[in-house]
């Protein structure tokens, strides 16, 4: 009987387990894509339609999803709420304070639109910009996911430390997201590694030859201005 009970106990346990998984990859799947249909989330995420039905149905219920009259979901006031107070009081909002700035000043100087990004294990999430002010110009990138691999963003963000205070290098890459979309990065260092990154992205035919490497000396310098606003002390180890 006890035996019998422990069995039932841990695959209850596996089946919540999997539900919870489950859950979360389709709400992860209509944040990334923006509002898309059951099929879509369904097919995105890898779960049966029938049960991405039900655990969409639950999401929806709570708040965190809501479903339009062509039947496509998108992101609702929950979880505006709950993106919102990690943002405002979670551990990125000391970095987005310190990095804002630095962003304002990077759109200023460069005409083009600046982010912030952080890390999420195999992919970089941008988490705030400053737009340029230009008619042609980047946009829509906060709350965006990229690969880490391949990309500009990604490089800055899985590179190493070998000495704090150092003045950090900077990335480059163009069209590995979008065509003609040239990217500009640099790590912003922490006292043990690095803390986010500081991206200028524009149209690859505005970001080249000499301007290129002004932005590239504006980035690295924003970049590292935000590690000393976060890490004082590392001024003292340069």
């Amino acid at each position: 009987m006890t035996r019998a009970g422990s069995s039932g106990g841990s695959g209850s346990t596996l089946h919540a387990s999997r539900s919870a998984e489950r859950v979360l990859s389709l709400l992860d799947a209509v944040v990334t894509g923006g509002a898309i249909g059951l099929t879509e989330a369904a097919g995105a995420t890898g779960i049966p339609v029938s049960t991405a039905l039900r655990h969409l149905r639950v999401l929806t219920g709570r708040g965190y999803l809501v479903r339009d009259d062509l039947g496509r979901y998108s992101v609702g006031p929950s979880f505006v709420r709950v993106a919102l107070a990690a943002f405002q009081s979670g551990p990125y909002a000391r970095l987005t304070a310190a990095a804002q700035p630095a962003l304002q000043r990077l759109a200023d100087t460069t005409e083009e639109s600046a982010y912030l990004a952080v890390r999420d294990g195999s992919e970089a999430v941008y988490i705030a910009t400053v737009e340029s002010r230009r008619a042609i110009r980047h946009v829509g990138w906060v709350g965006k996911s990229v690969p880490v691999e391949g990309t500009a963003v990604g490089e800055a963000l899985a590179s190493e430390v070998t000495s704090p205070g150092q003045r950090p290098v900077p990335y480059f890459n163009t069209g590995a997201i979008e065509p003609d979309v040239s990217a500009v990065v640099a790590p912003i260092h922490g006292s043990v590694g690095i803390a986010g990154a500081l991206s200028v992205l524009g149209p690859a035919e505005r970001l080249a030859g000499e301007r290129l490497d002004r932005t590239a000396e504006a980035v690295v310098d924003a970049a590292q201005q935000t590690s000393l606003a976060l890490f004082p002390r590392l001024a003292v180890r340069r």
